[in-house]
């Protein structure tokens, strides 16, 4: 920025364009208000991501559907276009533009405009809806389709005329095209459970951490077990989108479908085995080593696969946990080992602690991270350069600042479930499991419910059967009355076994009709019911939902 004969640099946390104009706009109000840039520049590097209005779906054949049919305006579509960019992973970009609404420019202008945002974000397809847009069809450069009205544009794919396939869809139209239409016909049929993932919450739950860190402090999440139940990939594309600075899965297998969907953050992998070695490099995988072994196979891989440059790594110390891990005693010879290994490069050197959730154990804690201000120092002694550090997981971000060093590692926490009570209300929950009442009837006093006769009804009373089951991560245990449903805001208790694919639930008295909302958990204190009912804990029954639950995203 040159502003009164003096140039500053402004460091601002986003990329896409949306926000640096919105950045700039910023600026020139600061100045228009008289205030000094020296004062202010350096504010924006700290400026904390908010999301959009928009909805992420499975669609038809491979396809991902993104809604936003809430408004159309130029502005919006840019955004939106953004956002499809992001989540297009290798997919064919499709946009279905409806006509743009008052907008105050002439037709031509506006359509000329449109089309250069679509040539610049490298849209492949355009199905234009509605008169003004047909209108301008030679302005448009792409594949593309031209309808009247969604009516027509619907007939047309009844008729098989046109089919998506391996398309990553925005659908952009005003109120008035009725897009939610063509919304229901191309996102992926399933059974009526479903898994709302709202970007939103993770969005501000990564903010609240990176509110307890200096600023210089990394950030790495973990995305592995599906994203703790919430997709990976989805999860992943947010996470590259909010600045991020690491991502970490359990497995390769995990690492290399992020890669096929273009994510592009460094990626650590946890729990690598020797057969997936060659994967790991091939996709520009970064593996924990955790033993001499691992260091030897490696460094083996390394040479088969005619690596040359230094390759990242990441050592794990045991400083407690008793799991994967160099303990005290190899620290010495893992120096000399790794001297010996040119192209093994450490990256970062980690350890994992045992008990942050619990105050009790704050002495073995502290332990723990002086073992590890001890390896480390040992390490960076042998080796003769410096590297990241990190111990702390969700749990330890917030109760022991004095170990947050280079990096601080997200897992359950950037899901919403918080280390104590007063965290717990700073956080906001992303994941809430609903499905919808397939069938009311009722059941006579004496009569039973369900697998074994075990539901036995003591006086008459109405019941819902609803589609989900074990199979669903709805465990046995939560049946025969053990835990309760939400409808209409009631609670609602099963009845019965609950089946693999379906349960019963008492609606006795309660104003519901088939097709209604049944609600299995929204928040932390239902998550917390349901995982003090199985006798687990709130990881569990997040990991715990079944892959044919239907994933959907949300994002205001």
């Amino acid at each position: 920025m040159h502003y009164s004969d003096k140039f500053f640099i402004l460091e601002i946390p986003f990329s896409d364009r949306a926000s640096v104009l919105n950045v700039t706009t910023c600026v020139g109000a600061l100045i228009a208000l008289k205030l000094n840039p020296e004062d202010f520049v350096n504010e924006f590097k700290n400026l904390q991501a908010i999301a959009l209005r928009l909805e992420i779906k499975t669609g038809i054949n491979n396809c991902i559907l993104i809604n936003d049919f809430y408004n159309s305006d130029v502005n919006s579509l840019q955004i939106a276009l953004n956002h499809l960019h992001q989540q297009s992973r290798s997919h064919k970009k499709t946009v279905v533009l409806s006509d743009i609404e008052h907008s105050g420019q002439t037709n031509e202008h506006l359509y000329q405009e449109i089309a250069k945002l679509l040539s610049h974000y490298e849209i492949q397809q355009l199905i234009g809806i509605g008169k003004n847009i047909s209108q301008h069809e030679k302005l448009f450069t792409q594949e593309k389709l031209f309808f009247d009205s969604t009516a027509d544009f619907i007939k047309d794919l009844h008729s098989k005329n046109h089919q998506f396939i391996n398309s990553t869809i925005l659908l952009k139209g005003a109120r008035s095209f009725e897009f939610e239409k063509i919304s229901a016909l191309l996102q992926q049929k399933s059974h009526d459970t479903v898994l709302e993932i709202n970007l939103n919450h993770l969005t501000n739950n990564i903010n609240y951490y990176r509110g307890l860190l200096k600023s210089k402090t990394q950030i790495m999440c973990m995305v592995k077990a599906m994203g703790y139940g919430s997709g990976s990939s989805e999860i992943a594309q947010t996470l590259q989108h909010l600045g991020i600075n690491y991502l970490a899965v359990a497995y390769a297998d995990e690492g290399v479908e992020l890669r096929n969907d273009n994510v592009i953050l460094p990626v650590m992998v946890m729990s690598p085995e020797p057969d997936s070695l060659e994967d790991i490099i091939n996709y520009n995988l970064e593996p924990e080593i955790y033993s001499f072994k691992l260091l030897e196979l490696f460094n083996h891989q390394l040479d088969k696969s005619g690596v040359m440059d230094p390759y990242p790594i990441h050592l794990k110390i045991d400083t407690g946990m008793k799991r994967l891990g160099f303990e005290e005693h190899d620290i010495e010879k893992l120096g000399d080992e790794l001297l010996k290994s040119p192209l093994a490069h450490v990256k970062s050197v980690f350890s994992h602690l045992a008990g942050t959730d619990n105050p009790d154990l704050d002495e073995f804690t502290n332990e723990q991270i002086k073992l590890f201000e001890i390896a480390c120092a040992k390490l960076e002694s042998k080796l003769g350069y410096s590297f990241l550090k990190h111990i702390c997981n969700s749990g330890g971000v917030s109760r022991f600042k004095n170990a947050h060093y280079d990096m601080v590692r997200l897992g359950i926490g950037m899901y919403g479930v918080g280390v104590n009570k007063g965290e717990q209300n700073k956080l906001q929950n992303v994941g809430s499991l609903k499905t919808r009442i397939s069938q009311i009837k009722t059941v006579y006093k004496g009569q039973t419910v369900g697998y074994n006769r075990n539901g036995k009804i003591k006086k008459d009373t109405t019941i819902a059967i609803i589609p989900i089951g074990y199979a669903d991560g709805f465990k046995r245990e939560l049946g025969n009355g053990n835990f309760s449903v939400s409808i209409n805001n009631v609670l609602c208790k099963t009845v019965g076994n609950v089946c693999m694919d379906m349960c019963m639930i008492d609606i006795t008295g309660i104003n519901c009709k088939e097709g209604d909302e049944v609600i299995v958990f929204e928040n932390f204190e239902q998550i917390k019911s349901m995982s003090e009912t199985l006798h687990t804990i709130p990881y569990e029954v997040l990991t715990g939902i079944s892959s044919r639950v239907k994933r959907v995203y949300l994002q205001e």
